[in-house]
């Protein structure tokens, strides 16, 4: 087969990089929803409109924290703020939070958001809470 020959336009090298270029949304937003879901293993975060339309989404296993890593306050910070980046990219300058589970992430994410210049209108907590529980065991016959 061989080697392909290039040939250079006028002005150009053939072997100069292209620069990336992040063109990000179209639409500007101003106000968003961000959801904080917290776990033991793992921190997401999703920002939506108003209309509940997802913008832009994170975790902490999406920038390469891996195994208990994972479930970090500080793995949660560093999605927090590279969330804040893409609200700002996108044009958002206050959102409401709203947080669900237990895991270590919850506030450190939060924090890391507002930290970036973004105002937090409201926090809501919708962390799913059992009013029974579980059956208890029979007890024991001996």
């Amino acid at each position: 087969m061989g080697k392909k020959r290039v040939v250079a336009q006028a002005g150009t090298t053939p072997d100069a990089p292209t620069p990336a270029v992040h063109l990000g949304s179209k639409k500007k937003f101003s106000h968003g929803v961000l959801y904080i879901q917290s776990t033991y293993n793992n921190t997401k975060l999703t920002l939506t409109d108003t209309a509940g339309e997802t913008l832009a989404w994170s975790s902490s296993g999406a920038l390469g924290f891996r195994g208990a890593k994972k479930g970090t306050t500080f793995a949660a910070s560093k999605v927090g703020e590279l969330m804040a980046d893409k609200a700002t990219d996108i044009g958002i300058k206050e959102v409401e939070v709203v947080i669900k589970g237990v895991g270590s992430g919850r506030e450190s994410s939060m924090r890391a958001f507002a930290g970036k210049g973004i105002g937090l209108t409201a926090i809501k907590d919708s962390t799913p809470v059992p009013f029974n529980g579980p059956k208890p065991k029979k007890p024991r016959r001996v």
